[in-house]
């Protein structure tokens, strides 16, 4: 009984300890020759991927799988974009959000890469909250992550659920661009129950969204530095139903995007900037 005493001791100080986990990579005098961006939908992702003319690479993920591929390069930098394709496993067509397809997507990119990539950063649209000063269309630099619907009331699984990371310090790219700074929040639907907010609260959130938190744990456990870009599509906490905000503001939220991430990753492709992320 003792042993078996110790061992859940020892699985829990483990769990708590990977669950506050900080991205302990800095960019600081790294040259970024290969940003991989993981992007959510397709009209996220369209009017970046014509910008840079990034071309579909066959064949990159396994057939099994929806994901598409996408590469082109910014000066010397290489900019390799995955989707997360359609739904068929529902029959519905819709976009594969949430944390898992991201989480796969990503890690089946990374794994192909081999250690090749210096960054991820997932570009999407978000959710913010009028109490952090956020507004439709402003664009959010994470500099964390955190869970709000994985809710463990266990202890030491209370933590790893919530699974609070930091992320890379991009405090001087979002002063240049007058972006703003904001911990994500993330959880598996668009909406949100009062636990949610509590949670969300707490996590002192910015801005939340599908699939950061789970993208970063991926990036975490390759020892790959992480940022998020993060475009406003609704207020959370203005009155508007979710569904309907968001759905009226994408297209204008995809044009914002694809004026931030050129901006972010000429940025970043610039070495001698890349002390001041």
């Amino acid at each position: 009984m003792i042993a078996r005493s110790a061992s859940i001791t020892l699985v829990l100080v483990f769990t708590t300890l990977y669950a506050v986990a900080t991205s302990a990579l800095s960019l600081d005098e790294m040259t970024i020759k290969h940003v991989l961006v993981p992007i959510v939908m397709e009209a996220e992702a369209s009017p970046f991927i014509e910008h840079m003319k990034l071309e579909k690479v066959d064949d990159f993920f396994p057939s099994s799988t929806p994901f598409l591929a996408f590469q082109g390069s910014q000066g010397d930098t290489k900019v390799t974009v995955i989707t997360f394709g359609k739904d068929k496993i529902y029959g519905t067509g819709v976009d594969n959000a949430g944390t898992v397809p991201s989480s796969l997507a990503t890690h089946l990119a990374l794994a192909k890469f081999e250690g090749e990539v210096d960054l991820v950063i997932n570009a999407g649209t978000c959710g913010g909250f009028k109490r952090k000063g956020a507004g439709i269309g402003d664009v959010f630099l994470t500099t964390g992550v955190a869970n709000h619907d994985r809710r463990i009331p266990i202890p030491g699984f209370d933590t790893y659920g919530i699974g609070k990371m930091d992320t890379v310090n991009a405090s001087k790219l979002a002063a240049k661009y007058d972006y703003k700074l904001g911990v994500c929040s993330t959880g598996n639907s668009l909406d949100k129950v009062e636990k949610d907010d509590e949670i969300m609260l707490a996590n002192d959130a910015s801005v939340k969204d599908m699939e950061a938190a789970a993208i970063a744990w991926v990036c975490q456990i390759n020892s790959v530095p992480y940022l998020g870009v993060k475009v406003v599509t609704d207020v959370v906490d203005g009155g508007v139903p979710t569904q309907d905000e968001f759905m009226a503001n994408l297209a204008s939220a995809a044009q914002s995007l694809q004026t931030a991430l050129p901006k972010v990753i000429e940025f970043i492709a610039n070495a001698e900037n890349n002390e001041e992320l």
